[in-house]
Parts: C-alpha cells; sequence; structure tokens
C-alpha cells in the first residue's frame, strides 16, 4: 500500500525544510566574513552568491560579465581557497566575502552555507545563484539589465526564474583550449549542443528535470540517465522559509518550481553558460578526485579524467557556436516568454 498521498508528500516536504533551514543556521554561524560589506547593498540591488574554490582565473570575467547585466553586490563563500582567490575578492568594493574550511560535501554541497547566507543578507531581495564557471544570460540582456527582468518578474507576480545550463565547449582538445586570467572563456570554448536533450517532470518538487548535451553524448554515453541535470532555479526572491533542496535544481516550498509553465503559453526562462571544459579541467578533476567532495563520489570528474585522459574531442558536426540568447530563444533553450 503507497503512503505516497498529497498529504503526506507536504508534510515529508515540510519536515525536509525544516532539517535544512536547521541546517543552514549552524553553517552560516561556522562562515567566517573576511569583508562584509553588506551595510553598502542599494535598496533595490539585485545580489548574487556564489561558493568558490580556487578560481582566481576565472573572477576578473565572472564580476565584469554579471556587473554587466547589472549585479549591484555579490556575496562570495570562499572555501579553503590557496590561489589568492579570497584576497582578489577582498580588494572588489561591491564584494562581501567569507570563508570556510569546512567540508563541501558535508555542507549539503554547498548549500548549507548559501541558504546560511541568503536568509542573513539577502531576504527581501532578488539573488541570483551561480557557479565561477556559470554566466547568467536573460532575454534582452542585450538592452535590458537584470532589473528590468526582476521588476517585470515582480508584476506577474513571480518569485523565481528558471535557466538552463548550456555547456560550451572547444573544438579540438579540451586542454588546448587555454584561456587567460579574466578573458571570457567563449573566445576559447564557444560550441554547444543545439539539441539531444531529455526533460521530465521531478513528480515530488514539481521541478523540471533536463539532461542531455555533450555532457550525456560523451563523458555518460553509456549511461545518460547518470549524466548531470541541466536544469537550474538560480534567481529567486528570496524569502523567510525558503531554501534550495539539491544545488539550484530545486527550491523548497515546492510551489517556487514551477518556473516553465503558464495558462497561456510558457514563462519567460534564461540559461547558463558553463565553460567547465577549457585547460585545466585535468588538473581540477584529479583535485578533486582526490579530495572526494563531491556527489556520488565525485562520479562526474571520474567521468571527465576518464575522457581526458582518452583525448576526447567533445566537439561533432552538430556543434553550433554560440551567438547570443536570441539565437537560445530560436533552438528552444530560453524564452522570452511574454517579456516583450
Amino acid at each position: 500500500m503507497s503512503f505516497a498521498t498529497p498529504l503526506f508528500t507536504r508534510l515529508r516536504l515540510r519536515l525536509r525544510r525544516e532539517r535544512l533551514l536547521a541546517r543552514a543556521r549552524r553553517a552560516y554561524r561556522g562562515l567566517s566574513p573576511l569583508a562584509d560589506r553588506t551595510g553598502t547593498i542599494a535598496p533595490d540591488a539585485v545580489v548574487l552568491c556564489a561558493t568558490i574554490r580556487n578560481e582566481a582565473a576565472r573572477l576578473g570575467h565572472f564580476l565584469a560579465h554579471h556587473r554587466r547585466i547589472g549585479i549591484g553586490h555579490f556575496l562570495i563563500i570562499d572555501n579553503a581557497s590557496d590561489d589568492g582567490s579570497a584576497k582578489a575578492l577582498m580588494a572588489e568594493p561591491d564584494v562581501s566575502v567569507w570563508s570556510t574550511r569546512a567540508s563541501y560535501r558535508r555542507a549539503g554541497f554547498g548549500m548549507d552555507w548559501v541558504n546560511g547566507l541568503l536568509h542573513a543578507h539577502a531576504r527581501g531581495r532578488w539573488v541570483l545563484t551561480v557557479d565561477a564557471d556559470e554566466a547568467f544570460v536573460h532575454p534582452h540582456a542585450d538592452t535590458r539589465p537584470i532589473g528590468a527582468l526582476t521588476d517585470w518578474l515582480e508584476g506577474q507576480g513571480l518569485r523565481a526564474f528558471g535557466a538552463m545550463l548550456i555547456d560550451l565547449y572547444p573544438r579540438g582538445p579540451v586542454e588546448g583550449a587555454v584561456c587567460p586570467p579574466g578573458a571570457d572563456p567563449l573566445t576559447v570554448a564557444p560550441w554547444f549542443d543545439p539539441g539531444n536533450y531529455t526533460i521530465r517532470r521531478n513528480a515530488t518538487h514539481g521541478n523540471l528535470w533536463i539532461q542531455g548535451g555533450v555532457r550525456a553524448r560523451v563523458f555518460f554515453a553509456d549511461a545518460p540517465a547518470r549524466a548531470p541535470a541541466l536544469n537550474k532555479i538560480p534567481l529567486v526572491r528570496w524569502g523567510r522559509g525558503m531554501v534550495y533542496a539539491s544545488s539550484t535544481h530545486m527550491l523548497l516550498p515546492r510551489g517556487l518550481n514551477s518556473v516553465y509553465d503558464r495558462a497561456g503559453g510558457e514563462f519567460a526562462s534564461g540559461a547558463l553558460l558553463h565553460s567547465k571544459f577549457i585547460a585545466g579541467l585535468a588538473g581540477k578533476a584529479a583535485e578533486e578526485l582526490r579530495r572526494r567532495e563531491h556527489h556520488a563520489a565525485s562520479r562526474e570528474y571520474r567521468a571527465y579524467a576518464a575522457g581526458l585522459a582518452a583525448g576526447v574531442d567533445l566537439w561533432c558536426p552538430q556543434s553550433v557556436r554560440y551567438d547570443g540568447w536570441r539565437q537560445l530563444e530560436a533552438l528552444g533553450l530560453m524564452s522570452a516568454g511574454n517579456w516583450a
């Protein structure tokens, strides 16, 4: 006899949310502020939150891109970097930095820190939560800042905004795609898969689950169901009682996950340009296999290490060169919805 009734599901999710909130409070107390400038955040600013480790080479472009689209302040958690990342961030006047040497895995793969930080410093604000190798792209990004998007979302009564992860890669060996520090990874890795994506709905949480692209095609060809999820909900108007429940793939309360379907049409959605596949990945994979701090005993990094050792070329005849948000919309990978 099944006990998976709607009432039972609601109660189970409520208990999980309460546990995650308790974890977040404990995790936040374990963060050490290195540069807390949250008192300078403008009342209407959209803030960005990220957890990083040894991302000094990426930070220049990461900050510049998100400043360009209108981010007003950065909340960064540094997890034991030893490459000068924290020191570089502390020198930026629009960045607040916290540090921790605690286990990334035991902190819910960093999400306990994120949830705690957002409740402490972003409640009532729109906040974009991304990784250092992701660049957020929204509809009309070439003419309208992210604040225009959040104003429109507010007017529509929406509290969350979905985005699909688009894996970028070079033509030729990954380790040959050398991106100078601070440069745009698109200059060396501009290609992506335009199709071969699968979509299903998570019955428990109500969010879409998207897989496919180059990672399923190349690194998980024999087990595509194990390929990383590409669905994310990175932009949220943070409020009391909210938590990310699994990376930024889904939120609690459950209703926040309905970011694609609407009566009479589809919601607007964005994209996250993901530049993991550039030179340096082999070393990163080797380090993460030693640390074993990622999901499923670093299964994803095992796949990367094996593929790179075999000299895999991610490019194929169907690969497409990235050419802006309108291209992604034409391919059905993001949407302006009814935001004209």
